[in-house]
Order: C-alpha cells, then structure tokens, then sequence
C-alpha cells in the first residue's frame, strides 16, 4: 500500500495546475514522477494525501506554489552535453559574429531553460577570450524552477558533475576544494553570465536582440500550440540571421518557414 493516495482527480488538477503555470503537458505516463516528486512536498507539510496537499497548495499558493512547480520539473544536464551545438559556435558562428557585429562589439546569447547551470557555463567556456577585450558580450541564463537557479549562480558543482572535463579546462575555469570533492566556476568566467527567473510562457523583460538562443530539452515538456507560439518568440528575439539549437529529441515542424533548417537541431532566423 502506497503511503499517500493519489486518486485519478487529484492528477489531473495536479496536470492542469502545471499546465496553465508553465504549459507542460503532465501524461498519464508522468503520474509516478508526478507521485515521487510531490511525495516530499507532502511529508514537508506534514500531511497525508495529495487531496490535503492540494488544498494546502491552495491556502498558501504564495509561498508554496514555486515549491510546487520546482518539484515538478525536470533538471537533468551536464557540461557540453550535446557538444555539436558547442563546436558549430566556436568553429563556425564565433568567426561570423566576430565579422558581423564588429561595429557594435556586442554579443548577447540566451540559454533559455538553464537548469542548474551546466549549459551557461560551458557557452561561457566557449566564447570566453575568443573576443577583443573591447567588446561587451553578455549571456542571459533563466530557468522557471528558483532553487537550480539558485545552484547555477553559485557555480558550485561536485566532482561527479565535472566528470568528463579535461584537465586544462578544469584548471583554466575553476577552483578545487582542498578535499577535491567540489569545484567552483572561477569568478571571471561567472561574470559573463545574468542569471534570472523565468517562466517562458509569461511576458519577457528582456528586449534582446540575442545573436544565439539555446532552448534544449526544454520543448518536449510543452504542447504543440504552446512549442509554436515559443518559436515566434524566439524568432522575434533573434537579431538578423540569428540561431537558435534546441534539444536532440526536439523538433520543429515544417510549417515554421521562418527558421532555415541547417540538420542536428540547429536553426538560423531566416
């Protein structure tokens, strides 16, 4: 017997919740997660079905609502991780934006859904020096969930999070613990990157234009109407021939003519 009840109706307001917050798509096949998570919510509070929960949830939405949509979504990343996205920008977009933007000396990329900071971070690792020391560029980093927020711009990751860098870069961006299990992002790399809270589906502040926008691993939580509408944002944010790298098992439907398909997930405002 499971220690707390979820019955069939207590999900779907859980899924409708969700939805109208941040507009992903809770699946029947999401109800274990949704269980598992929500789970310590409960014990947290101190009490003892999803239904009290969600009435809770209800009387005291200002301070457990975040609580609520951070347990929900998910943060799974690391360094570098789908690492074609990282040599199509040094080797090809790093030159063409050096030429492009050489009256302006700005340079501004999005790492949109940033989780806990892996993605920031290793976009700042690449661009890092490629630059004139005269030029002002600049990474915005956001995530809807406050406490991977909280991680990323702390830039303290344990030493299984660094596994798989090479030596040179660790030594070249970060700081070791005297005991070797945590690594800082050394203060000059962090100083490249604004770390914000966002929910994507509410109005943005920022008024770009952004040069790159990743958005990885992030769409698969929505609905198609919901994917659509980012993708409109997303062009709109984007300066003239603008990229944007969305996640491996992601796409983008064909009828989005405003984007030109360049294969791996990647594409360029066209």
């Amino acid at each position: 017997m499971r220690e707390f009840a979820l019955s069939e109706q207590d999900f779907q307001t859980i899924a409708q919740k969700v939805y109208r917050s941040c507009g992903i798509v809770l699946g029947p096949h999401k109800r274990e997660m949704v269980y598992s998570r929500l789970a310590r919510r409960i014990r947290a509070n101190q009490l003892d079905s999803f239904s009290a929960y969600l009435n809770f949830l209800e009387e005291n939405e200002e301070h457990e609502f975040s609580q609520f949509i951070n347990a929900i979504t998910t943060n799974l990343t690391s360094f570098f991780r789908e690492n074609h996205h990282f040599e199509f920008l040094s080797n090809t977009l790093i030159p063409r934006l050096i030429e492009r933007n050489k009256a302006s000396k700005r340079i501004r990329i999005w790492s949109a859904g940033c989780s806990t900071g892996e993605e920031p971070y290793s976009i700042a690792m690449t661009i890092a020096n490629r630059f004139p020391s005269d030029w002002d560029v600049k990474i915005l980093a956001t995530d809807l969930d406050s406490n991977v927020l909280a991680k990323a711009q702390s830039g303290v990751y344990d030493a299984g999070n660094v596994t798989g860098l090479d030596d040179d870069i660790l030594k070249k961006w970060f700081l070791k613990s005297p005991d070797n299990h945590a690594y800082k992002v050394k203060q000059n790399l962090q100083s490249l990157i604004f770390f914000k809270r966002l929910n994507l589906l509410e109005k943005w502040p920022m008024k770009g234009p952004f040069d790159v926008i990743f958005c990885r691993n992030v769409l698969i939580y929505f609905d198609k109407e919901t994917k659509d509408k980012l993708f409109k944002g997303y062009h709109q944010m984007l300066g003239a021939d603008g990229h944007l790298f969305i996640g491996h098992s992601e796409t983008m439907g064909k009828e989005h003519h405003e984007f030109k398909n360049l294969g791996r997930t990647m594409y360029q405002k066209v």
